[in-house]
Order: structure tokens, then C-alpha cells, then sequence
């Protein structure tokens, strides 16, 4: 998480007694490890559709939730949930029809390559999961993720998100390599240079004496500043990594289910057909059901050389809420409605950006979208006090958004998949109403 827009108690200005007492409560019993978002936090009590409200009614448009892809509280997912949690639910050591049912049906939604899948709870687990895979695939345990990944929470997964920040180390056998940025690359061949980057960092493991396992990647770049054309870069690095006896992982956690408005998984936008795929919360609407997707013969030894039990992973609740989040995606046409959305938001911020010479970028995929403010176009220098300012200006005007990238300075669009081209109309007329109020020296330095 960028920490531009965290909440800073001595920083606050607009927090009544009664959200300072409740923040303090929260700090109280929570601890000191948590994070809010915003230098006015925001208090939430129900969720509808592309809304988030507040105690008092006041809604907030959610430009960011990616989780709730299918929108806050959908009824169809709610009540498929309530129906099968009032009559079974249990672990997968006994047979039940509904993990086989969900199986076949998310399972058809891959290549025919990728034909069996371990159910989970969390998106962090699922790395994990691919990890050990990989390891008992390959017999090596060298990692190579991007240099501002975000990959899980676990002590193996917090060591490949560099993301985390320099306070979280790094593990031994993990290396980093740049992100293949198109904005930045000077009209490299962004997918040669990434590729040129997972063969250096191959090179140096093995110098260390270290076996390459896999390169782990997020097919959309969110952490690093959400970087996705040309579409099919990923190509020669997922060559490189295989031609070291690696696998190629694809992180699906942000980029699936429809959201780059071109297939149901990111990395179909690029041509290729990895050799495991993870994913997270999403696939539940944020019901903690998460998988890993896989060809069959890395399963085989894995599950002939260990036992593998997660609780509650694939249990009969979260096997209906994900089915009937693929209804939902499916019956309401909600990969159409990314690709056609997405593309009426990015004409509309390039639009934006030919009015002001803050914005240096607009780029994504369906209704995922990468916003780059710069100070200097020609130099492209990140203006990251004025993004930040933005973020908590927008979260002013009740629309919420936050910032990623290495320089905290590219707006992470991701809002739920119900998003309408009158949600990104309101979207961009407040940006453009925010940057009028940042001053001219936070934008464009002397």
C-alpha cells in the first residue's frame, strides 16, 4: 500500500470526536501494525453496487475496490451464500458435489492445458501453495518478482513483495527485476528488456548457488504502476524462465475475473498459457475463497510426495459464492461491460490530459487503469506531492481511489465491475475539479 495517503493523527483536520474516539478504539485493540487509508479516515457501514456509506447516509463512489468485483453486496452472491450456509458446511475430507460443480466450472474458463485446481482461502495462500509447487516441481527455490510486487502476506510470500516496503526483507532466493514499463522504456522493446532482466537475474542466482523455481508475476504490473501494453510482453520472459527449467506463475488476484475487459484472465492478453495461476478474494466478491490453478503433471509429484489439507478451503459456502459470482460475470456481461467502460474512462482522462500537463499517462485494461501524474512531461518526473494531494482531495468529494507505483505517483483504478460510464463521468469531472486546487508549484516545480 502506498503510504502517500495513510492517516496521520497529527496531520488530520476534518475528524469529528466522535471518529477520533472511534480511530483511538481501533488502535486500542488492533494494534499499532494497521494502516487506515486517507488523511481523513473514512467510516463505512454498508456497501451497495459501486457505493460505499457512511453512518449518516453519505455515499462514496469505490473507483479502487477491486474485490467486490462484481459490486458491494451483490444479491444474487449474497443469497446464494445465506442459502448454502443454512444447510452445509464443512472441509473437502468428505465428498460433497458442490467443490466438483464449482471445479469444472471455473476450470472451463481456462486453457485446456490448465485443467485441475487446489482451493484456498486467501490469495496469499494460493502463492504459497504455487511456491511449493514450484519447488517440488523444479527442485529449485529461486523466485523472480518484479521490484515492487506484491505477492502475499505469509513469511514466504511478505519475502517476494518487495512492495511491503525495505523494513520487510527480501528472501535469500528471491530476486527482483525492474517492471517492464512501456511509459518509461525510451521505445525500448519493453518485452526483450524484461526478458533480458529475468536471464541477468537467473545468471545470479546461479552464481549463488541458487536453482531458478519461477518467475511470479502479476499479469498487470498493479504494484509497480499498473503496466499492461503492449499486449504479449510477457512473452520472452515467460521463454527465458522455462528455458532455465523454471515454471511461469501467473498472479491472477487483481487482473482476473473479467476485469481487463478481454477474457476472464489477465494473461490471455498476452498469448500464453502458464504453467500455474493464482487468485484471491475477488473470486468470492470478497468472501475469503481464493485457488491455484495448475497443469496436471505439477500436481502429481506434489500430491504424491505431500499431504495437503486446508481446512476450509473449497468448503461448500465459498464453492456457491463462487459460482455465483461466475453467474453474476456471466448473466449481467461484465467482461463487455470492462472493455466498454474501461474504454469510455481512458478517452475520457486523455481528454483530461490534454487540459492538464500534470498527467503524463493514461494506460490499463478494461476497468483497470493506471493514471501517471508527472511534474515535467518531457522528463516525466513523478509529481508524487500532488498525487497525494489528489487521492485525499477526491476522498473529500466522497470518491475513493488510492496511488501506486515506485514513486506513490500513478492513480490505481480498479473500481467493481458494475461501473458505468455515469460512475466515470462523475470520476473525472472531480479529478479535474481537484487538480484546479493544487497549487501550480506542487504540479510543475520552478
Amino acid at each position: 500500500m502506498s503510504m502517500i495517503n495513510a492517516y496521520d493523527a497529527a496531520a488530520a483536520t476534518g475528524l469529528s470526536a466522535a471518529e477520533k474516539s472511534l480511530i483511538a478504539r481501533r488502535e486500542r485493540l488492533l494494534g499499532p501494525a494497521y494502516r487506515l487509508f486517507y488523511a481523513n479516515p473514512v467510516h463505512v457501514v454498508r456497501g451497495e453496487g459501486v457505493h460505499l456509506y457512511g453512518p449518516d447516509g453519505e455515499a462514496y463512489l469505490d473507483v479502487y475496490n477491486n474485490v467486490a468485483c462484481v459490486g458491494h453486496c451483490h444479491p444474487h452472491v449474497v443469497a446464494a451464500l445465506a442459502r448454502q450456509a443454512a444447510v452445509l458446511n464443512t472441509h473437502t475430507r468428505y465428498v460433497t458435489d458442490g467443490i466438483l460443480d464449482y471445479a469444472e466450472r471455473l476450470l472451463a474458463t481456462f486453457p485446456a492445458e490448465l485443467s485441475q485446481v487446489m482451493f484456498t482461502c486467501t490469495g496469499s495462500e494460493a502463492n504459497d501453495l504455487a511456491y511449493r509447487v514450484a519447488c517440488n516441481h523444479t527442485g529449485g527455490t529461486g523466485f523472480i518478482v518484479t521490484e515492487l510486487a506484491y505477492h502475499g502476506v505469509t513469511s514466504v510470500l511478505s519475502g517476494m513483495s518487495p512492495s511491503l516496503g525495505k523494513q520487510v526483507p527480501l528472501g535469500s532466493n528471491v530476486r527482483t527485476v525492474p517492471a517492464p514499463n512501456a511509459y518509461h522504456a525510451n521505445g525500448a522493446d519493453i518485452g526483450e528488456a524484461f526478458a533480458g532482466h529475468v536471464r541477468a537475474a537467473i545468471a545470479d542466482m546461479r552464481a549463488h548457488g541458487i536453482q531458478p523455481a519461477a518467475l511470479l508475476v502479476d499479469t498487470i504490473f498493479s504494484s509497480d504502476g499498473v503496466l499492461s501494453d503492449p499486449a504479449g510482453f510477457l512473452q520472452p520472459a515467460a521463454a527465458a524462465i522455462r528455458e532455465a527449467g523454471g515454471l511461469f506463475i501467473a498472479d491472477e488476484v487483481q487482473p482476473g475475473f473479467g476485469r481487463t475487459g478481454a477474457g476472464m484472465w489477465g494473461f490471455s492478453r498476452h498469448g500464453l498459457v502458464p504453467d500455474l495461476v493464482t487468485m484471491g478474494k475477488p473470486m468470492g466478491n470478497g468472501h475469503p475463497v481464493a485457488a491455484m490453478v495448475a497443469r496436471p503433471e505439477y500436481l502429481e509429484s506434489f500430491g504424491q510426495r505431500s499431504r495437503y489439507f486446508n481446512t476450509f478451503g473449497g468448503n461448500p459456502v465459498s464453492c456457491a459464492v463462487g459460482m455465483a459470482v461466475l453467474d453474476v460475470i456471466e448473466n449481467e456481461g461484465l467482461i463487455e461491460n470492462a472493455r466498454t467502460t474501461g474504454d469510455y474512462m481512458r478517452a475520457g482522462l486523455r481528454d483530461l490530459m490534454e487540459r492538464h500537463e500534470v498527467i503524463g499517462d493514461v494506460r490499463g485494461a478494461g476497468l483497470f487503469v493506471g493514471l501517471e501524474l508527472v511534474t515535467d512531461r518531457a522528463r516525466r518526473t513523478p509529481a508524487t506531492v500532488a498525487t497525494g494531494k489528489l487521492v485525499n482531495a477526491l476522498r473529500e468529494r466522497r470518491i475513493l481511489i488510492s496511488a501506486a507505483g515506485p514513486h506513490a505517483n500513478v492513480l490505481k483504478i480498479r473500481p467493481p465491475l458494475v461501473f458505468e460510464p455515469e460512475h466515470a463521468d462523475r470520476f473525472i469531472a472531480a479529478i479535474a475539479e481537484c487538480l484546479a486546487t493544487i497549487p501550480a508549484d506542487e504540479t510543475h516545480p520552478a
